[in-house]
């Protein structure tokens, strides 16, 4: 299969030189992703391990090295589809792909061959996915815990601001400080739109942001190893990487029912399964290399115990991401303000009850709510999970679950829409009021970096 350069091999214009892996070893892991194991030990050891195969805990799967593997390599097809619009044209590109996504590939007129390929792909879904049994994973994943989302949404966050893969491009393009609200409302819309029926459809106008995003990603990622020399790209493996890409679809998809079961809520194992499935597509629609994508629940959740110590950080990203968020809580002096305690406090003590403390600390540790108690916090965020568990497990016990289900996920998941309702009122008071997914357009082509700094 198809990979990436080697850990020694970048250049400008080379940056993405996928070559034939057939019968050369794997890759392991980067240096960076061992260390810092132990700040994500805690919801690894409470909430995912547990549900892992007693077999697999001491004999792990050979998915797990070709996981690590893809660490060093992005998304093929998109990739080079970037690499073809830098000659033609990043916005005579875009138009191709828009008029490939409205109205097939065969209707654009001299297409790049990477284009097509990537649509050929785009217009093929694996063997493995089922419609039925995705649309029932899509239900059973609306139906999980306010609680259960909760901590999906926690460790995704900490993922994202800690973690050394995530923060690093987060930070290389600046967007959560200088674009923030843009960037928030593309990030909960998106959410909230693949928790909708027919999401995946292929003509759907959400399968057309997810691609929309997908490129996004590609852009960022010929932009970072742009700017990056082969000693940064041999220490950190590849920018949003596929493994990276990977882990996100697998946590997005089991951390909700596995904080459920961890709560006491039951699931079936085809419960997980189907879940396993619904986010398996969208992981393919995003780029993920099908090879790496897990279909069956025991796969994911064995991937996501081994490799969740790996997620690695802080970095320098996280003090200045972290530190702006501080800054808006603080006083001239840098001081957090009472109403700035009062406000970190409890989001804090949510975050170590699901994250874990060790992450969230290092969260912070920059900032000036870096001594903030968040014990009691801790407290309270579990007697809250566990009663709104309770609650759900109430529920689940009367008659006609299947119909509430239906029900309940008919216009998407209510947690990513109050989001996006809340994210939409701030954006429109900076005038941003639609999610084009097109803010990267120019970062491939610039000298290096992000033209968003």
């Amino acid at each position: 299969m198809p990979a990436s350069t080697s850990p020694r091999t970048s250049g400008d214009t080379h940056q993405f030189d996928y070559y034939h892996r057939a019968g050369m070893p794997l890759r392991p892991w980067p240096e960076r992703a061992t260390e810092k194991r132990e700040l994500w030990d805690a919801s690894r050891s409470r909430f995912v391990e547990p549900m892992v195969p007693a077999a697999r805990l001491g004999t792990p799967s050979p998915f797990i090295d070709l996981v690590a593997d893809h660490q060093w390599q992005g998304d093929e097809l998109m990739d080079a589809t970037v690499l073809a619009f830098r000659q033609i044209g990043m916005a005579e590109g875009r138009q191709m792909l828009e008029q490939a996504l409205d109205h097939g590939i065969k209707t654009v007129v001299d297409p790049p061959e990477e284009l097509v390929r990537l649509f050929v792909s785009l217009d093929s879904p694996p063997t493995w996915h089922d419609p039925a049994r995705w649309e029932r994973g899509r239900r059973l994943w609306v139906s999980t815990s306010f609680a259960g989302k909760t901590g999906m949404a926690v460790m995704d966050a900490l993922a994202t601001f800690v973690g050394n893969d995530v923060s690093t491009a987060t930070g290389a393009t600046r967007r959560f400080i200088n674009d923030y609200q843009r960037r928030m409302l593309e990030t909960y819309t998106w959410f909230w739109n693949v928790t909708r029926e027919n999401a995946m459809d292929r003509y759907s106008p959400i399968f057309k942001d997810t691609v929309k995003v997908r490129l996004m990603h590609s852009q960022v990622r010929a932009g970072m190893r742009r700017s990056w020399s082969d000693e940064d790209f041999s220490r950190e493996g590849c920018p949003i990487s596929a493994t990276a890409m990977l882990m996100g679809a697998i946590s997005f998809g089991m951390l909700p029912m596995l904080v459920d079961i961890a709560h006491g809520r039951r699931h079936s194992r085809q419960d997980l399964d189907d879940a396993m499935i619904y986010w398996a597509y969208i992981a393919y629609i995003f780029g993920v290399p099908e090879e790496v994508i897990p279909t069956t629940a025991d796969d994911g959740i064995e991937i996501l115990n081994h490799f969740l110590p790996y997620t690695g950080g802080p970095t320098q990203a996280t003090a200045d991401m972290s530190g702006a968020a501080a800054g808006a809580l603080s006083d001239a002096d840098g001081v957090l303000t009472l109403r700035g305690r009062a406000t970190a406090a409890p989001l804090l003590g949510a975050m170590a009850y699901f994250g874990g403390e060790p992450a969230t600390r290092a969260l912070i540790a920059t900032t000036s709510a870096h001594d903030i108690r968040i014990d009691h916090w801790i407290r309270l965020a579990g007697v809250l999970a566990r009663a709104n568990v309770w609650i759900n497990r109430v529920v689940d016990a009367v008659p006609f679950r299947t119909a509430r289900m239906i029900r309940r996920a008919r216009k998407g998941d209510r947690f990513w829409r109050v989001n996006v309702a809340t994210s939409r009122i701030s954006a429109r008071k900076r005038g941003i009021h639609s999610t084009r997914y097109d803010h990267h357009d120019a970062t491939p082509s610039v000298p290096a970096g992000c033209p968003l700094h």
